[in-house]
């Protein structure tokens, strides 16, 4: 699974630092590292709406605060 945060000035006004460095924990926590693949990538084109994170072509917006709960749900979920 490939998951790109964007790392653009918008998102990293937003958090994106935070959302990155939670997602390297819950990938090494999970034992995940063969199975996930973490990249930042710049502008998806959701400035504004929280920190933006593409898993295949979807584009969602997660809060710092809201990582855990996303991973367990889009990626633990889906693995």
């Amino acid at each position: 699974m490939k998951i790109q945060i964007c790392v653009g000035s918008t998102c990293h006004l937003c958090g994106s630092k935070k959302v990155v460095t939670r997602f390297q924990e819950l990938v090494a926590e999970n034992n995940l590292q063969a199975e996930v693949e973490l990249s930042g990538k710049f502008c998806m084109g959701k400035c504004g709406e929280g920190v933006s994170v593409m898993i295949g072509d979807t584009v969602y917006s997660v809060k710092p605060e809201e990582v855990d709960e996303f991973f367990k749900n889009e990626v633990l979920a889906k693995i």
